[in-house]
């Protein structure tokens, strides 16, 4: 099996990063997040996003503008992403909320018009790192069917929560769909099949193709909790102003919340 050197690796998605057009400070923060995932054991959101992200960014050309606040308060802020790598506007509003929790005790960030925000663990690190909770969710397209149905209606909405101690931080970060939408299209670069019980194909039928899958719908994680959870991370997107039905890789909804504990109770 071909191996690559850690620095080699960061090296090779930065160099990618920038050929498409980001920043060399915005291409180390996507390569730190992509290789965060990596030396994690997942690699559909590792080295192979990279590849996802360059295909997403080519096939939308010169549509990207700044990432912007759109409304803003003392505790709370509003991001249109500018059609930027979720990497990217996440880390902003992680950045933000984080400056308002410290000067107010807790913090409510939402961000919109973004796409592939990541592992939502590499932002809770983050935010617990600083000594404080955290919860983070995420809406996306209409790829995941609820339990009982075979058409998507959900994205692979993952939800995380983040709690701050002495040693290491508590961090509960999941998707509520059987399988993550990168795992799929990884398995079809791959040309592997699925295993069963993951996705129905365009007509409703079980399928272990992921081509066939992609085209269709995944399955629903947790049966009908995890429908009903599924379906609260979309209303979170929708709250910070995505479409409750985006288009391909689009439109992602993140939610951020950050609270210190010292509001409720000894920090300690």
């Amino acid at each position: 099996m071909p191996t690559m050197s850690i620095d080699r690796a960061r090296s090779l998605v930065e160099s990618c990063m920038v050929e498409i057009g980001h920043t060399p400070a915005e291409a180390a923060t996507i390569a730190d997040h992509i290789l965060d995932c990596e030396l994690r054991g997942l690699p559909f959101g590792g080295l192979a996003r990279a590849q996802s992200i360059v295909e997403r960014i080519r096939a939308t050309p010169g549509e990207r503008t700044p990432i912007a606040v759109v409304r803003e308060s003392p505790v709370s802020a509003a991001l249109d992403g500018g059609d930027q790598v979720g990497y990217l506007v996440a880390r902003r509003a992680t950045e933000i909320a984080l400056e308002k929790a410290r000067a107010h005790g807790l913090a409510i960030v939402g961000a919109h018009n973004t796409w592939y925000t990541g592992m939502f663990s590499y932002y809770l690190e983050i935010v617990t790192t600083e000594g404080f909770a955290g919860m983070a969710a995420g809406s996306a397209a209409q790829i995941v069917a609820p339990h009982g149905g075979a058409q998507g209606r959900f994205g692979t909405n993952p939800i995380a929560f983040g709690f701050p101690s002495r040693d290491q931080p508590v961090i509960w970060d999941i998707g509520t769909s059987a399988v993550m939408h990168g795992e799929v299209v990884l398995t079809r670069r791959l040309g592997r099949p699925l295993d069963d019980g993951l996705a129905f194909d365009r007509d409703g039928h079980p399928t272990t193709d992921p081509v066939a899958a992609l085209a269709g719908a995944l399955t629903v994680w947790g049966g009908h909790k995890g429908s009903g959870l599924a379906m609260a991370v979309q209303l979170l997107g929708m709250l910070c102003g995505a479409s409750a039905a985006p288009v391909g890789v689009s439109d992602v909804g993140f939610f951020l919340l950050v609270v210190d504990p010292e509001l409720l109770s000894s920090g300690e």
